[in-house]
């Protein structure tokens, strides 16, 4: 039971984690790891999952932005304009590619909502944030098996 229950934990940390909202996942994963209270794979994929399935909150909530407007949003849901309109040149500019760099702290939010304003193919989008989420949690797990 305390694994599945450190499995929910970790999961709410990764999806909180991916959205605007301020938070941090990666302690978390590796705290998991060290205490060796659940299988490690299966935190991998739970930390992947739902670090990704936050940003596609975040790719939804662009695509409403897109279709009604930032103003119907509440206020804690809106993107802070200027790392927005930062996030909206640099995925017009690199296209999909920046997609992998998702997980980057303070730039990955925004980009993920910047390409759901710009309506970027769900499957497609959804598939190269979780290359770039799993790539993060892989070298995470990665580097603590080299300290373990």
């Amino acid at each position: 039971m305390a694994g599945l229950s450190s499995l929910g934990g970790m999961a709410l940390a990764a999806f909180v984690a991916a959205t605007l909202l301020p938070a941090q996942s990666e302690a978390v994963f590796v705290g998991l790891l060290a205490a060796k209270s659940v299988d490690p794979l299966a935190l991998f994929l739970t930390a992947s999952i739902a670090n990704t399935a936050g940003s596609i909150l975040n790719w939804w909530l662009g695509l409403m932005i897109a279709r009604h407007g930032v103003d119907r949003l509440p206020a804690r849901l809106r993107p802070d304009p200027k790392r927005f309109a930062q996030a909206q040149g640099f995925f017009a500019r690199f296209g999909w590619p920046s997609l992998l760099l998702a997980w980057v702290p303070i730039v990955g939010d925004p980009l993920t909502f910047a390409a759901g304003t710009l309506n970027y193919p769900f499957w497609r989008f959804t598939v190269l944030v979780l290359i770039g989420k799993a790539g993060r949690y892989a070298a995470l797990w990665a580097g603590w098996a080299s300290f373990a």
